[in-house]
């Protein structure tokens, strides 16, 4: 099973990426050994996240994710909360 996930970084920025194994994922961003992009921006939390079926449609719904702009993703992780 794959999964789609979002964070938020320490400095208030957003990472969107995808997974097999979020747990081990969530380890190796706050290790500084996940995407180049969270490092140093530490510690996380994360906001939204969802299953996928395959990679293929983890792959497509980050894009689609990752094409929203700041607004619409907070308003995603909301939606996701509540």
């Amino acid at each position: 099973m794959w999964c789609v996930y979002v964070l938020q970084c320490a400095d208030g920025t957003l990472y969107t990426g995808i997974t097999n194994d979020l747990e081990a994922r969530l380890r190796s961003h706050a290790q500084g050994t996940g995407a180049k992009y969270t490092r140093g921006r530490g510690p996380f939390s994360v906001m939204h996240q969802e299953c996928c079926a395959s990679k293929s449609e983890a792959l497509q719904r980050e894009h689609q994710i990752k094409s929203l702009s700041r607004a619409e993703k907070l308003a995603l992780c909301a939606a996701n909360s509540a």
